[in-house]
């Protein structure tokens, strides 16, 4: 079974895969939200030959949806119009902080090194959304 994450941010997109027991999500690629994110996932789904996809929700801290959280809602019913395999939405609250905490650290920090470091950061976060989900199947005795 082949399951892609992916993390919507405004600017990019993080997409991660799992290995093929299961057990463990890697940082894929990104992807730049500009343009057809949805055709852009579609492909990656595609080449990747996914069973499933895994989307992050961003919720707030209370747990409350906000516009970013609809604009995800919007993606995930253009990709289930396109798409016939399960997509399935995990909270992703804190994952880009998380894997930006999770970086090597800098020595310094200029813009044009931050920037260099972002697309990383984001497949970084799709990665750690997707593990979440795996460790939740696993858990509950699915995929082992």
């Amino acid at each position: 079974m082949r399951i892609i994450g992916i993390d919507f941010g405004e600017r990019r997109i993080g997409v991660a895969a799992a290995d093929d027991r299961m057990r463990i999500a890697v940082p894929l690629t990104t992807i730049d939200a500009a343009g057809d994110p949805v055709e852009a996932i579609v492909r990656i789904a595609t080449q990747e030959r996914a069973d499933e996809l895994v989307i992050g929700l961003p919720l707030s801290l209370t747990g409350a949806e906000g516009p970013q959280a609809q604009r995800v809602r919007e993606a995930v019913a253009a990709l289930e119009a396109r798409l016939t395999i399960p997509i399935r939405l995990q909270d992703e609250r804190l994952t880009t902080r998380q894997a930006t905490l999770s970086a090597p650290p800098r020595k310094k920090k200029s813009v044009s090194r931050a920037k260099a470091g972002a697309p990383t950061r984001d497949a970084a976060a799709a990665a750690i959304l997707l593990q979440a989900y795996i460790d939740s199947q696993s858990a509950r005795g699915g995929y082992e």
